[in-house]
């Protein structure tokens, strides 16, 4: 018999953990532990001490000891080599050599043990290979959930074309001029949201209207003739005329929305020292999950119309826990920004430019922590016997933050007709000139962190990508505000107004 039982006594021979791997009785094993303290104190430089009939092989593991009882006729160089394997598997379940740690993992320690002799004799099995055991990594249970989860994805479907079956009926109905009661709301949701989309656009392009007089803001060329040539009455003809044939005619959206974006309105009343916080992101995921990239550029812009208020300095905010890098203007004083999280010039009998928009700090934020990500994308697409179920959600993982204006574009393949729109938080628009489908959204917020959207149309999995995402906020990402602004001479406060931005670059799933 190769090894009888393997213990974990301490110094004073109390034994912490004892594992038997052959029959022994309990006062069998308390009367060899008993003796082993005594045979130790024979000043004998050894790893292993012999009775009459059996043998201790063990190792010091600091204020304890690792020991092996065997028979004597056990193979020593075999019963050192266990000894040592058992002492490699301590560290795997406890952080540190001490009675409360072991005590606390002692059933982790005997399952481990187990696995390295069994009736009494050493199995060939490697450390790599005792963690895998132990695990139990079950094939049966993987097998069961996957059943579970196509279970799961079967009663959607089943669900989506029920969905589908009774938007059908209703729309036969309205055909044949029958009355049907409104149980989903589906037949004229399309119609509802141009219109009302139509609304919200009109609000974030409104303030923008001087600036987009020179460029198209349309990709359609008989818009864009029209109004370079001849404006007022024809124009607007044109555009009734488009939208009587069921077109949805936008000064801008969709991809086009970082334009509009950037259109929030100027604050009411402008001071003399007037400060702009502007941030905008860009943001790439994969469809699977996994952030790709994600960096947020921010920056506090400084505008003085008053030569009375030129030599000053900001007090600045800082409550950022992301981890952003932040700099400052060449020409402002560093120390003073470090020290007291101050802005002013390097030479204070200096004036900052008037009448000049001048960036005095700004910041990068990159990471790839899915955690970090503000608003999470979710596009399920699975195909079914009349092309594809489209399942798609957002979450708003920043709640500190208010997104207006959300307008999330699916692309959808061209030549098959519009979607069919099933359950829909928020208004839609399908704009077929481009093959897009609008999901858009007023406001999120923590009140309204999640939303989904699902449609059937025919096309592949693939048709559904990029997805992208527009927003305009009023809050920045990074917490990161102007408090105060002083005179160098006296510290005096001094009037300010401020406006603050947060606005896409880019935001996709691919």
């Amino acid at each position: 018999m190769h090894s009888k039982t393997h213990v974990l006594p301490t110094l004073a021979g109390k034994a912490i953990v004892s594992r038997q791997f052959v029959e022994m009785t309990r006062t069998r094993i308390e009367g060899l532990l008993a003796a082993f303290p005594k045979l130790m104190n024979t000043g004998k430089q050894h790893t292993f001490v012999e009775t009459e009939s059996v043998r201790y092989v063990y190792q010091p593991l600091e204020k304890l000891y690792m020991v092996l009882i065997t028979t004597k006729n056990s193979n020593i160089l075999e019963d050192l080599e266990t000894l040592r394997l058992f002492s490699r598997v301590i560290p795997e379940y406890c952080r540190v050599l001490e009675e409360s740690e072991i005590s606390e993992h002692c059933f982790d320690l005997i399952f481990a043990f187990d696995e390295i002799v069994a009736l009494g004799y050493r199995e060939n099995v490697n450390l790599a290979q005792i963690r895998t055991f132990t695990e139990m990594d079950s094939h049966e249970e993987k097998v069961f959930r996957a059943v579970r989860e196509t279970q799961e994805r079967e009663a959607k479907a089943e669900m989506r074309r029920k969905a589908k079956e009774l938007q059908q009926a209703r729309r036969d109905a309205e055909r044949s001029g029958k009355k049907v009661p409104a149980f989903g709301g589906f037949g004229s949701a399309g119609m509802t949201s141009v219109s009302s989309g139509s609304i919200i656009t009109d609000t974030i392009v409104e303030p923008e209207k001087p600036k987009i007089a020179p460029a198209p803001v349309r990709p359609s060329g008989p818009s864009k003739a029209l109004k370079l040539g001849a404006r007022g009455k024809e124009v607007d003809n044109f555009v009734d005329k488009l939208k009587s044939e069921g077109e949805t005619i936008m000064p801008a959206s969709g991809k086009r929305g970082s334009d509009a974006s950037k259109a929030l309105p100027p604050p009411v009343n402008v001071e003399s020292v007037h400060l702009r916080v502007e941030e905008k992101i860009t943001l790439t995921c994969g469809r699977d999950g996994g952030l790709q990239n994600m960096e947020v550029l921010g920056m506090v812009t400084l505008r003085v119309t008053d030569d009375k208020n030129g030599r000053i300095r900001l007090m600045i905010s800082n409550n950022d826990s992301k981890g952003l890098q932040l700099q400052t203007h060449p020409n402002v004083d560093k120390k003073l920004f470090t020290s007291e999280s101050v802005i002013g010039l390097k030479n204070p009998e200096k004036s900052f430019p008037l009448n000049n928009d001048v960036g005095v700090l700004k910041w990068r934020l990159q990471t790839t922590d899915e955690s970090l990500i503000p608003l999470t994308i979710n596009c399920w697409p699975s195909e079914s016997g009349n092309g594809c179920d489209v399942n798609i959600e957002y979450e708003l993982q920043e709640e500190s933050l208010e997104l207006n204006d959300v307008v999330i574009s699916i692309p959808v393949p061209s030549g098959v007709g519009g979607p069919v729109i099933g359950d829909l938080d928020g208004e839609y628009k399908h704009d077929s000139r481009r093959n897009v489908l609008e999901w858009c959204l007023p406001v999120i917020d923590a009140n309204n962190k999640t939303g989904s959207l699902e449609f059937s149309i025919a096309g592949q999995p693939n048709d559904f990508f990029p997805v992208s995402v527009s927003f305009v906020s009023k809050r920045n990402y990074c917490d990161i505000q102007v408090t105060k602004v002083t005179h160098v001479d006296g510290d005096n406060p001094v009037r300010f107004s401020s406006e603050t931005s947060f606005v896409v670059d880019k935001y996709e799933i691919l």
